[in-house]
């Protein structure tokens, strides 16, 4: 790249995970909670206390627990932190919201016969017969002219309601309590779907300045969001209802379909949150995706076709049909191999994610990821603050493969260019002290050998050693596409307090895992000195490996005066002190439980009469600047 390209900056982030709203790091915090100062811990819990519906809060600063009034966070702590911290993170599926892994409704097929001679005989509704009537039935008559009597000599697969024993009964749930549909009209919206406009409205809440201040000042054209799931939307609402409507004895619904699809978590952003005409996009990279999708928005800075972007996920795939799926192909953590693997009678559901340590599939969980980059020149324009920058992203796919499901090298290329390209940007020795590398660590056994494999060769083709790994689905689970935007998020809590989560729920890092030149805790650490790097790693079924590299804001400042000056900086630090405010405002709201989430259905619509075309622009209503459409030939040296 030249030196004039554009550096994509992080200038807002948010979202919803199994540790809470992720905005003003406070998701993060519920990672590293043991190791936080007692008041930063006690604003967690009454953050998340109110954000589930256990407290509310008064504008006096006071808190409210049924008939019980508490005077600030710390006393409401007091009463409330076990309940809060007992559920959150990954914990046992919660049959209230999801379903019940002990009595798991499914129905078994049986063929009823006669018994001797005698035929079966039934009642039945009229108009619930089948169309049409099985001609080995006989229908008959009955006193009640809406009731029929039905003589058959056989029911060949007749469905029967039945309950299962379900092997898998952990998951990284949303905070128990916290409803997405009661924060906004749903509409019947797909929880995922739901997941996307909270999250999206966290990161855009987040950045302190007004959206309509940012279109301001680019042109309609140069926005993009790009977003997408994997499952896409599986429940009632979505594909789920979709499949199921009419074997259930129901029918399809209009939405069914359209909400269905992976796009719609892009889809509703545009259309129903920001009123965007730039360009939008679901790329799918299986468990990676949230990388892919990165990977697209910061090419689209760099090369100046545009200057503001939305990246990220949204996926609830906590459905009993989903984990059924996961689980049949052997990659679930089950109850009873928990038991075997563990010597133990009493399984602990909130240990069932174990990345590194001797550990028996992963956990699935639901999250919803979003962050917000603006081009290095706006950013210090607006006087935006800037949390991360993000200098690279690489993919690449696995070549040849005897199993989809299996790992592979592109991996290997990926994380050993993420490495290569910080060295040609910073220097061998700010990436060997100065860097933490978070991994996939889904927690199958897989995983722990072939990712640590890959980090430990390069990290000695690259002279790093002692290099801190990091693994946060042991808390939050694996949310597949957006899981790398858990990652991510959780890094920029990191570079702000520089507290590493440890892998808090092993005992110890097993024996088979490559670790000569890592450094694998499972304690939380304080990194010592300036970090300045964070290795985000992620891969996915399919051959999809991504590895991206952010740049902390310090480092991220430092270059910023290197092009563009000290006293241009300064000037746009003063600016960021209202933004800084705005930010904390919205925060403050949002703790209270005012989550401000943005939703406007219909509102605004583009009156296309009123769109005005010229040879040189187009220029729409609503919109301050125009679109230019004079175009150099890019092929001039070809006509």
């Amino acid at each position: 790249m030249s030196a004039t390209t554009k550096l994509p900056v992080i200038v807002g982030f948010g979202g919803y995970n199994a540790a809470g709203r992720v905005s003003g790091h406070h998701a993060y915090h519920r990672l590293v909670f043991e190791s936080l100062d007692k008041a930063t811990q006690d604003e967690t819990v009454a953050n998340l206390a109110v954000l589930m519906g256990l407290a509310t809060y008064a504008p006096d600063g006071t808190y409210s627990v049924g008939e019980s009034t508490y005077t600030d966070a710390s006393t409401l702590a007091q009463e409330l932190s076990q309940t809060v911290l007992e559920n959150t993170l990954i914990r046992r599926i919660d049959p209230e919201t999801y379903f019940d892994p002990d009595k798991l409704l499914w129905q078994k097929k049986a063929t009823l016969k006669g018994s001797g001679e005698q035929a079966i005989e039934f009642t039945l509704r009229k108009r619930d017969l089948p169309e049409p009537v099985p001609a080995e039935w006989q229908v008959f008559e009955t006193d009640d002219s809406t009731v029929v009597r039905v003589q058959v000599s056989e029911l060949a697969d007749v469905k029967i309601d039945s309950y299962r024993d379900f092997p898998v009964k952990s998951a990284g749930q949303l905070p128990k309590g916290f409803k997405p549909a009661d924060h906004y009209s749903s509409r019947f919206h797909p929880r995922a779907v739901q997941m996307s406009v909270l999250g999206a409205s966290d990161a855009i809440r987040s950045i302190g300045i007004p959206w309509e201040v940012i279109t301001s000042h680019v042109t309609p054209d140069a926005i993009g969001v790009y977003s997408s799931n994997i499952m896409a939307q599986m429940d009632e609402f979505g594909a789920g209802g979709l499949l199921k409507s009419r074997l259930q004895g129901g029918r399809v619904s209009t939405k069914n379909l359209i909400l269905g699809l992976n796009s719609m978590t892009t889809d509703f952003i545009n259309a129903y949150m920001i009123g965007s005409v730039g360009s939008s996009g679901s790329t799918t990279g299986a468990c990676a995706s949230f990388l892919y999708n990165l990977a697209t928005g910061i090419e689209e800075i760099r090369s100046g076709r545009k200057r503001v972007v939305i990246v990220g996920g949204s996926e609830a795939p906590i459905t009993s049909e989903v984990i059924d799926g996961y689980s049949t192909m052997g990659a679930l953590a089950t109850e009873d191999n928990q038991r075997k693997l563990y010597g133990v009678e009493e399984v602990d559901h909130r240990r069932s994610s174990r990345p590194f340590s001797e550990n028996c599939g992963f956990t699935i969980a639901e999250s919803s990821q979003y962050v917000v980059l603006m081009d290095d020149e706006l950013a210090l324009e607006l006087g935006a603050d800037i949390h991360a920058a993000v200098a690279d992203v690489f993919l690449s796919a696995d070549g040849y493969k005897k199993s989809i499901s299996a790992p592979g090298p592109g991996n290997f290329i990926t994380l050993a260019k993420a490495v290569a390209s910080a060295n040609a940007i910073f220097g061998e020795e700010v990436t060997k002290k100065h860097s933490i590398l978070l991994a996939h660590g889904s927690s199958t056994p897989k995983n722990r050998t072939t990712e640590s494999e890959i980090f430990d060769r390069v990290a000695e083709a690259f002279g790093i050693s002692e290099w801190p790994v990091i693994a946060v689905k042991a808390f939050l689970g694996h949310s597949l596409a957006p899981a790398s935007g858990d990652q991510v998020t959780a890094a920029l809590g990191m570079f702000k307090s520089k507290i590493l989560p440890g892998i808090k729920t092993a005992d110890a890092i097993a024996e088979d895992v490559f670790a000569d030149r890592l450094k694998l805790s499972v304690t939380d650490q304080q990194f010592e000195g300036e970090l300045d790097i964070a290795f985000i790693n992620s891969k996915g079924f399919g051959g999809a490996n991504g590895s991206a590299i952010l740049i902390s804001p310090q480092r991220t400042e430092s270059m910023l005066i290197k092009r563009y000056g000290k006293e241009r900086v300064e000037e746009s630090i003063q600016r960021r002190e209202a933004t800084v405010a705005a930010a904390k405002e919205y925060d403050r709201k949002a703790a209270a439980g005012d989550l401000q989430v943005i939703y406007q259905f219909g509102e605004g619509m583009i009156d296309e009469a009123a769109i005005e075309i010229t040879q040189e622009a187009v220029k729409l209503p609503g919109f301050e600047l125009p679109i230019n459409l004079k175009k150099e030939n890019p092929y001039g040296d070809m006509i």
